[in-house]
């Protein structure tokens, strides 16, 4: 998989989640067979006036390379202003935010609300990709409404902008993450464009992964949510279509690949998820101290505990852990 001039040792990308896909997350994803792990998003303004947030949001290390950094904005002039400061950070490709749905960022007229404003989005990318060497890539939705559903003009005036790879949510802006994803806008992107195009909604393991691609023929998949608490799903994938070229086909739904632990939203068993959970706090205590990580480290235990028992109660009980022996002590009272 190249994106540009970037060469990914697989096509499956890990997305850019606020509060989620932070360092130690990432390189949690990479390990476990992640081709590229995309930034939590950073606004162009924000590294302009020097907010002290921003820096540790761009920090990265040359063990997850290659990476990607995004940057959200509205104004031409400013996006490729940062991007020429930044570029020469030690990442790889820099992607520009038009999917993000939250209002405060749609309110200042960037991420989904670009949607609404494709002439703009292509200034932006015109504008950055004139000044910067490293590869432009762009995560656009299925529209902003569903009676705006515009992501392949978007794709187009993107695709002549200069951008060199385009990911596409098959959401609208006010679906936000509710609802199916339609996987059909994304074949539509691709059968319009000739730069590689990376879906992403929906995709849960091996079984959706394939659909995806096979439904839609897009180059690469992105995947958000499902790998909350699952830093493994990358690998099972990956394992998945081992198995697949081995045996010169795809599994059927619902065969022995597809069942038990192997199921499409399966985990590890409980040693090997208590191992990743405290090599993830350890990692984040490293980062931040151990009161901060602690603290962020409670939504992670609630996801990484889903569908294993007792996993209502683990989540109320880590909302009380402050130290690492709190969370080694909740830990022994996971079960399969």
């Amino acid at each position: 998989m190249k994106i540009g001039t970037v060469e990914l040792p697989n096509n499956l990308i890990l997305a850019p989640m606020a509060g989620v896909s932070d360092l130690p997350f990432r390189l949690l994803c990479r390990e476990c067979g992640a081709g590229m792990a995309v930034m939590e998003m950073v606004s162009a303004k924000a590294i302009l006036y020097n907010n002290k947030n921003t820096e540790e949001l761009m920090r990265t290390v040359p063990e997850e390379r290659p990476v990607s950094l995004q940057l959200f904005g509205s104004d031409p002039e400013i996006v490729a202003e940062i991007a020429q400061r930044i570029e020469e950070r030690p990442f790889d490709i820099l992607d520009f935010n038009m999917g993000c749905p939250v209002p405060k960022v749609v309110k200042n007229g960037e991420g989904s609300a670009l949607m609404r404003n494709p002439e703009l989005a292509a200034r932006i990318v015109r504008e950055t990709v004139r000044r910067i060497h490293k590869p432009m890539t762009v995560k656009i939705r299925k529209g902003f409404n569903d009676a705006e559903v515009n992501a392949v003009e978007v794709a187009k005036r993107l695709e002549d902008a200069g951008a060199a790879a385009i990911t596409v949510h098959g959401r609208t802006r006010e679906q936000y993450y509710a609802g199916q994803a339609d996987w059909d806008i994304i074949r539509q992107v691709k059968e319009a464009v000739s730069i590689p195009v990376i879906g992403n909604g929906d995709v849960t393991g091996p079984e959706s992964a394939r659909a995806l691609q096979t439904q839609t023929g897009c180059d690469a998949i992105m995947i958000g949510r499902a790998a909350r608490g699952n830093p493994w799903i990358f690998r099972r994938i990956l394992e998945d279509r081992a198995r697949e070229e081995a045996s010169g086909r795809a599994p059927e739904p619902g065969s022995a690949t597809e069942q038990g632990r192997a199921a499409e939203t399966g985990k590890p068993d409980v040693s090997e998820l208590r191992e990743m959970v405290l090599r993830h706090a350890q990692m984040v205590v490293d980062q931040d101290g151990e009161g901060l990580a602690m603290r962020k480290m409670r939504k992670h235990v609630a996801w990484y505990t889903v569908g294993y028992r007792h996993a209502s109660k683990l989540r109320a009980m880590s909302n009380s852990i402050s130290t690492m022996d709190d969370l080694r002590n909740l830990l022994t009272l996971l079960e399969p």
